[in-house]
């Protein structure tokens, strides 16, 4: 006798249906995910957690009365076809399962209406769909989800608290306002306004509604094609393109890493591969134990992924990841670039904040006169920043084409000496060898394995150190530094330490032609922003603010006491 034996139909529903929606989150994610792919411009959500209750609005193409009927059972939907479509998803939804497994663990009650035809409604629950009837409304589609899991008692009580289930819901709201910054999203809770997202033309208008710690100012948005980050063009990459929203180093960082987000094709995915190489790419501008603001969002080919890998679609397969992650890397470090950050308009936000708080608004226009907008125009491409002073022996004072600079001699030129180190990591064979003494083994490991020396036993606990980083060949005590060294760290750490060593001390008295060569080295650095402690080395005033600060954009006769006959 066969011990074997083919589950019942309702068996594999039901736990098809535990692997799409184990959660109130979940839920709200398959139906908004739903009413993106339907065109929708507007998505409201409404969610009662003390009754189990959820409903989803929104005003997309709609369904007519036949669709209404096939769209909740298993494996029923519009987007694909045939076996070759799944190489081509280009829609969140794909798989058809979304409503029959809603159904299968809740009541569920769909409204929907196509423009120009009446609208309808049906319930279903399990393997029981109703009788449809007259529904009028606006074109759109209504869901309701009622008694969620109520047969399921086990996994009511499985789930998390319900306060981290709406922390859930509330961050997947959030990801899907990233990718799709067209929509506007009005969010209630329990009858009353929970959060409400309005619609933008990319995320830098998004992010600072979700981060309410960030203002547009804290960030920059980039778009570029991916070719033009590869050496020769790649075929597979011809129309393939990458958009980049992050916050400056020096004024936008996160505790957790819970804003560094990836973006394919119009969903967050978890890419670890992809997400180290952001992280990278903010390697030693952010202050220690700190982690980027940072949205990346790919668009692809659909040929290029297969979004069979996961229930929840948050993993993929994704072809030619590792040149994906070495573009991505580019991209972030062009976009941190000085010339690409300092566009009129991106200034120091205490700066403006000032401004603003010593301005009389009553007394004088605050419009920006045409002089000053001629001004903008004539700014060149590549700005030059030159040096036209000393402060306090210790900042730099730099004239840019868009205002005035205050930089930090030292960490400027750390910034220039740790990257020249990165580049050009030398060691020098020296004439006259360093004795050191005292040394662990520990010690001697760590400046051997990890900074490449060369040392050799030279008398009892003495060694002799016969090669010398470049950067510490002029340093007045090279023994000292390399104690310090030899302490710990990796070498990038020992990269960080002698930059700091061998860069100009603040307090410093520097020259004209000190100071702009400084100046220079430090603005082609790949991240000029901030130093690889994460300090913030400049402060931006910008033209913009110097007009607003000192009233220049009064009318002239007012200014000047003269008035009209």
């Amino acid at each position: 006798m066969a011990n074997i034996k083919q589950l019942p139909s309702d068996v594999i529903q039901l736990i098809a249906a535990g692997e799409v929606i184990d959660s109130l989150a979940a839920v709200v994610r398959e139906l908004a995910e739903n009413a993106i792919d339907a065109g929708a411009t507007r998505i409201g959500i409404e969610i009662n957690p003390k009754l189990w209750k959820i409903r989803v609005t929104d005003n997309g193409h709609g369904m007519d009365r036949a669709d209404l009927l096939l769209c909740a059972t298993p494996h029923s939907t519009s987007k694909i076809g045939d076996r070759l479509d799944l190489a081509q998803i280009k829609s969140l939804g794909f798989r058809g399962e979304a409503l029959h497994s809603i159904a299968q663990v809740a009541t569920l009650t769909i409204a929907s209406c196509v423009s120009g035809q009446p609208g309808y409604q049906i319930t279903i629950t399990q393997d029981r769909l109703s009788e449809p009837i007259l529904q009028p409304m606006a074109a759109g589609t209504r869901v309701m989800v009622t008694d969620i899991f109520q047969n399921f008692p086990v996994r009511r009580r499985a789930l998390p608290a319900m306060a981290q289930q709406l922390k859930t819901i509330q961050q997947i709201i959030y990801d899907l306002a990233l990718c799709h910054p067209e929509i506007t999203w009005q969010v209630h809770q329990n009858q009353q306004t929970w959060f409400y997202i309005s619609p933008g033309k990319n995320a830098q208008t998004i992010l600072p509604q979700l981060i309410k710690t960030i203002v547009p100012q804290d960030l920059i948005y980039r778009h570029y094609q991916a070719n033009q980050f590869t050496p020769n063009p790649i075929e597979s990459l011809t129309n393939s393109k990458l958009e980049i929203t992050l916050g400056l180093p020096d004024r936008c960082h996160r505790h957790q890493a819970d804003w560094l987000k990836l973006g394919i094709n119009g969903r967050i995915v978890k890419f670890p591969v992809l997400e180290q190489s952001i992280n990278k790419a903010f390697h030693r501008t952010l202050p220690r134990d700190r982690h980027p603001v940072c949205f990346v969002h790919l668009h692809l080919p659909p040929e290029q992924i297969d979004w069979n890998r996961h229930p929840a679609k948050s993993e993929i397969y994704l072809q030619d990841q590792s040149v994906w992650s070495d573009i991505i890397y580019q991209a972030i470090a062009q976009s941190l670039n000085l010339s690409e950050i300092h566009l009129p308009g991106y200034e120091n936000q205490r700066v403006t904040n000032l401004i603003q708080a010593a301005e009389k608004q009553e007394f004088y226009s605050v419009d920006v006169p045409s002089e000053n907008a001629e001004i903008k125009s004539k700014i060149p491409d590549q700005k030059k920043l030159v040096v036209i002073g000393q402060a306090r022996n210790t900042y730099i004072l730099v004239e840019h084409p868009d205002g005035i600079w205050l930089v930090e001699q030292h960490i400027a030129d750390e910034r220039a000496i740790y990257e020249e180190l990165q580049k050009n990591w030398q060691l020098i064979p020296l004439e006259k060898p360093l004795l050191l003494n005292n040394l662990s083994p520990k010690q001697v490991a760590q400046l051997v394995d990890h900074l490449g020396l060369e040392l050799e036993a030279f008398g009892d606990n003495l060694w002799r150190v016969n090669t010398l980083p470049k950067a510490l060949i002029s340093n007045a005590d090279p023994a000292a530094v390399l104690l310090d060294l030899s302490r710990g760290g990796d070498l990038d750490a020992a990269q960080v330490a002698i930059a700091c060593r061998t860069a100009v001390r603040n307090g410093t008295p520097l020259t004209l032609n000190q100071m702009q060569t400084i100046i220079d080295r430090w603005q082609n650095t790949q991240n000029p922003g901030t130093c690889p402690h994460g300090r913030p080395i400049y402060l931006a005033l910008e033209e913009t603010s110097l007009y607003r600060f000192f009233r220049r954009h009064w009318v002239l006769g007012k200014s000047h006491g003269i008035t009209e006959s």
